[in-house]
């Protein structure tokens, strides 16, 4: 299991690459960049223009650029955006699933699983794609609510 699909994956190296290069980029230079698919790229730009992360111009110096600063776009927000909101479990998907889990009525991990679910998507929120984009230097406080996850793993 990933939390994140190809497409938020591809999705954040092409936003990453925007980020940089201020003035915007095409398709084809993105795909060059990163040897993805030029028709992948195209689609995902497509769709990110859709939704409101970048913005394209048409002509000779047309291509596509960031609509809002890294800083105002949360990981969680691409995720859902692209994808439909992950899910740890069964559980943890809106009662309407329609597959829901045969032992929900009865498994005692449920409140602690929605627990976990919960602290991930608090985490993903808080993370901008500027922290993804922007490494910190070596000596900088901790990473936002990264020490939650730590909590869950011990």
């Amino acid at each position: 299991m990933t939390l994140m699909s190809r497409k938020v994956d591809y999705a954040l190296l092409i936003l990453s690459y925007l980020d940089q290069k201020r003035e915007g980029g095409c398709a084809r230079e993105i795909a060059d960049r990163y040897e993805l698919s030029k028709g992948f790229v195209a689609n995902i730009l497509k769709e990110l223009c859709h939704n409101g992360f970048v913005a394209s111009h048409r002509g000779v110096k047309g291509g596509y650029v960031l609509r809002r600063p890294a800083e105002e776009i949360s990981l969680a927000e691409l995720m859902e955006t692209l994808d439909e909101a992950f899910h740890l479990t069964e559980c943890t998907k809106p009662p309407i699933s329609s597959d829901p889990c045969s032992h929900e009525a009865v498994c005692p991990l449920k409140g602690a699983v929605a627990e976990v679910h919960r602290r991930i998507r608090d985490v993903l929120r808080e993370v901008t794609l500027a922290d993804v984009f922007r490494p910190r230097e070596p000596d900088a406080p901790r990473f936002f609510g990264l020490d939650v996850l730590e909590h869950v793993t011990t």
